[in-house]
Order: C-alpha cells, then sequence, then structure tokens
C-alpha cells in the first residue's frame, strides 16, 4: 500500500521543504520508491533538486488539474530511488482555479490513486491553509507538521490541529498527525518550548529532533539532500532517525491499524 504524507505548517520557515527532500533521500536508502510532489507555488523543493521551473514542461499543475498522470509528470532527480513531480509558477492560478471545481479538495488524491510504483509519496505543501494544503491533506495519510520551538511557530500548532479537525469532518476522517521538531538550538528558550511541546502533545511528536546544521543550508546551492551533500553530518543522521520512526509509525499505525 502508498501511504501519502503530508509536510505542513501555516508558518512559513519551519523547515518544511528541507524536511521533505532530507527524509525521501533518507528512505531511498532502505532500498524503498519515494515520490516527492512540491506543491508550493514558490518551488523550492523543484529548485532544491537543481531544477529550474521556469524550464518544465509539465508540473503538479498539470497533474491537479486533470492533464496528465503521475506517471507522465514525474521525473527522476540525481537520487537514486527518489523521484519529484515538480513545481511552476502555474501554481498561483491553479490554486485560484481549484475553488470552482466541484469536490475539488479531492482532486489530489484522485491524482495520486495511480502512484501505487511507490512506497510513500511525501506531499511539500505551501506555507497556507488554501486550497493546496486542503487537497494535500485530504488525499494523506499521515500529516507531519514541522516546528521550531519558538513562540510563532509553536503558536501556529493551534491553527494546524483546527485544519485536521476541519479537514476530519469534511473529506478524510482518516487523518493522522505527528509533529517533528526542526531548526533546534541550544538555547534555553528552545529547551523550555520543546518540553512543552512533548508535554501538550506526548506520543504524537517524533522522539528524533532536527537540530541546527549550518549544511543544511548548504544543500540547496549544491542541489542534493543532506544524505548525499554530508552523509556523516548530524543532520543526515536525525533525518535517518526520523525516517525510520517515520516508517515504523506507519508500519504499525497505518499500513496495519488495530
Amino acid at each position: 500500500m502508498t501511504t501519502i504524507v503530508a509536510i505542513a505548517n501555516e508558518k512559513g520557515g519551519v523547515a518544511k521543504t528541507t524536511s521533505t527532500l532530507s527524509i525521501g533521500a533518507a528512505l531511498v536508502e532502505s532500498g524503498q520508491e519515494i515520490l516527492l510532489v512540491d506543491l508550493d507555488p514558490q518551488a523550492n523543493l523543484t529548485l532544491a533538486l537543481g531544477i529550474q521551473p521556469a524550464q518544465i514542461r509539465r508540473s503538479v499543475a498539470d497533474l491537479l488539474l486533470g492533464n496528465t498522470s503521475v506517471l507522465s509528470v514525474s521525473r527522476e532527480t540525481s537520487v537514486p530511488g527518489l523521484d519529484l513531480i515538480p513545481a511552476s509558477g502555474e501554481m498561483l492560478m491553479v490554486e485560484r482555479f481549484l475553488y470552482v471545481r466541484q469536490n475539488y479538495e479531492h482532486l489530489l488524491r484522485k491524482a495520486l490513486a495511480k502512484a501505487d510504483m511507490y512506497s510513500m509519496v511525501l506531499l511539500d505543501c505551501p506555507p497556507s491553509l488554501g486550497a493546496l494544503t486542503i487537497n494535500a491533506l485530504t488525499a494523506s495519510n499521515l500529516l507531519i507538521i514541522p516546528t521550531q520551538c519558538e513562540f510563532f511557530s509553536a503558536h501556529s500548532l493551534r491553527e494546524m490541529l483546527d485544519l485536521i479537525r476541519n479537514i476530519r469532518q469534511r473529506s478524510n476522517p482518516s487523518l493522522r498527525y505527528r509533529v517533528m521538531i526542526t531548526m533546534l538550538g541550544k538555547t534555553r528558550v528552545h529547551r523550555t518550548l520543546q518540553e512543552q511541546i512533548r508535554s501538550a502533545f506526548g506520543n504524537a511528536v517524533f522522539a528524533t529532533a532536527i537540530e541546527n546544521d549550518t549544511k543544511l543550508r548548504e544543500c540547496p546551492v549544491v542541489g542534493k539532500p543532506i544524505t548525499e551533500y554530508a552523509p556523516e553530518s548530524r543532520a543526515a543522521q536525525q533525518y535517518r532517525a526520523l525516517a525510520q520512526e517515520l516508517e515504523e509509525y506507519v508500519h504499525q499505525a497505518i499500513a496495519q491499524p488495530a
């Protein structure tokens, strides 16, 4: 069974794109076939893999509009086993257009129904709670919410929980979620907020936290994920540990639910 995972937070700058790419690259190291989908009009995931959005002939916009299939729009990346459906500037137009489509929330789910050649699909969502994010959460088995241990980022978790409740009521009653701590520093504020987040959300928080690492900021320049650019770095090891947690959770709670 293909598991679809959305990585989303209304707050920008919390490492959504970095995490999508890093988790995907860590998963393929265990021999899985992984598909990344760039749903952000800024196309940062596409750029992070060294692909210029302006030079793309087909993008995720075509998939959402029903003009093409997963197979025809996906492309191989420099990482064996890791494929990408890229984004382009057309996504801004697509988001405005989606609202006028009947049952627009289900368009991505319908398109990804034929992505069964992949063990997991990771959706990189825009920093907003609009039509694209709603499509992603409707299509997904699991939502991962990256959050920094900073006030505004932690505060945005409330909006995400409200969105999860709405999605469960409207279009995807089985949606699950997990919180992922990113960009963790060594300050007292970061330690305190991490403790508060873990206390509030309990087992819904991944045990692995991603610490600040300058190597992560260098990856987009070379168009490679951290596992290839700096495979022995702290960040690479942490993303591998988080990917393993994700695999275990999917196997226990999603692939074989009680």
